[in-house]
């Protein structure tokens, strides 16, 4: 591609799930596309990498999401990978220097669903309100569900809009890979041609066509598909020329990407007795410390799990790798015992996506006042820029086949403009 130049129907920027289905959709429907990916990999936020040989991690995309609406459970079926029909999740409770018993459980069990049925009454009557300001801030169990809410939403409860979580098209069906997500999004798309290393520079727009510049060479077509996130859109990442309008960028910035950051760490040996719990969200020091949620030994593999989001994650992250690992062994410790500390290898492996220059974040979240943004997200320029991406979908949003979905949407409306449908 070096010095060169395409004339083709669309330049597809970004190769994570929205431009790798993108891609697809494209050649199913004769379309010509060039596919520009800036990093060393495709997958974008699904993106795997392994521990030991046969212990893969997650250090993106882990669930399949509203499993039951989701294309990849078909594509992992197809592709032979694994998966488990439950997710395990908010399985045990340690608070106050102790697991909560199955009365103190229960209880607050039915006051975060009742928390839940406050949210789902208000994005019902079309609020558009923060969550904060709608859940019960007093009850004892406030700081575990706005840690829970941090990571679905990579953003703090006074941070998000109730709109847009009562959006989301949830089936409560969460499925884990256990080969990873990131590794089933790379083989699905093994083939897709798609020039890495490749970071577009610049958009030069008009009504008769667009133009990419890259450090491997200009492109020439008549449509571009943007699908990089709503941060870099905002921070400049690429120069539009002329400006995108006030009205894109508003949209982009009502839609910032959070974090959500997973800290992994091998186990030299199973300390666990064979009846512990799959999983536990784990509260150090006083009752509004942040808590943390642990999966233990996901599929059997030896490793252990901590999840970060919101405001903690980001603060996590900028103070190191060290500081992580250092924040899951407190919180190991404090619910299993000193003892587990012989069990914990050096081994680990720390995300830190904020900090990642291609995507600077996890994923977003409609803020307060803007829930109903990710529809002028998507809607194109001038029937010549059109955007995909997790932060584009009206009901999947912050997953990687909310993305999925998008880019083939997206195409089709590129197909449908130059007349070249299915």
């Amino acid at each position: 591609m070096a010095g060169t130049q395409q004339d083709v129907d669309v330049i597809i920027i970004g190769a994570g799930s929205a431009g790798l289905s993108a891609a697809k959709a494209a050649a199913e429907r004769g379309l010509s596309f060039v596919l520009l990916e800036a990093s060393h990999r495709i997958g974008g936020r699904a993106y795997t990498e392994d521990f030991a040989p046969g212990i893969p991690y997650d250090l993106g995309c882990h669930w399949m999401h509203s499993a039951s609406l989701n294309p990849f459970v078909a594509i992992a079926d197809e592709l032979g990978f694994s998966y488990r029909r439950d997710s395990q999740w908010r399985s045990n409770i340690f608070t106050g220097g102790a697991f909560l018993g199955e009365a103190e459980h229960k209880r607050w069990m039915e006051g975060i669903e009742a928390d839940h049925a406050a949210i789902d009454a208000a994005g019902a009557q079309g609020s558009d309100v923060a969550v904060a300001d709608v859940i019960d801030l007093s009850a004892p169990w406030a700081p575990f569900m706005a840690y829970w809410f941090s990571l679905g939403t990579s953003r703090d409860i006074d941070q998000v809009s109730v709109l847009d979580v009562t959006n989301y098209n949830d089936t409560d069906e969460n499925w884990p890979l256990r080969e990873g997500f990131g590794a089933l999004v790379a083989r699905w798309a093994a083939e897709v041609p798609v020039t890495l290393n490749a970071k577009a520079e610049r958009v030069t727009w008009s009504g008769s066509g667009v133009k990419v510049e890259t450090a491997k060479g200009t492109i020439t077509g008549r449509t571009a598909l943007i699908t990089v996130s709503t941060n870099v859109l905002t921070a400049g990442g690429i120069a539009f020329e002329p400006g995108l309008p006030d009205w894109k960028l508003e949209a982009a910035a009502a839609l910032p990407l959070g974090v959500h950051n997973r800290i992994g760490i091998m186990l030299n040996d199973n300390p666990f007795p064979p009846d512990a719990p799959p999983t536990a969200t784990v509260q150090v020091g006083d009752a509004d410390a942040v808590p943390m949620s642990i999966q233990i030994r996901p599929f059997g593999l030896d490793y252990i799990s901590g999840v970060t989001g919101g405001r903690h994650g980001s603060w996590l992250e900028r103070a190191g790798i060290a500081a992580s690992v250092d924040h899951l062994t407190e919180c190991l410790v404090a619910a299993y015992g000193s003892g587990i500390r012989s069990s914990l290898s050096e081994r680990t492996i720390v995300t830190a996506w904020e900090s990642d220059p291609w995507t600077l974040g996890s994923y977003s979240g409609a803020m307060p006042g803007h829930g109903n943004k990710r529809a002028e997200l998507a809607r194109p320029v001038d029937d010549v820029l059109y955007f995909a991406g997790e932060a584009s979908s009206t009901e999947f949003f912050s997953t990687c086949h909310g993305a999925y979905l998008t880019g083939i949407a997206q195409i089709q409306a590129i197909a449908d403009r130059l007349h070249k449908p299915v």
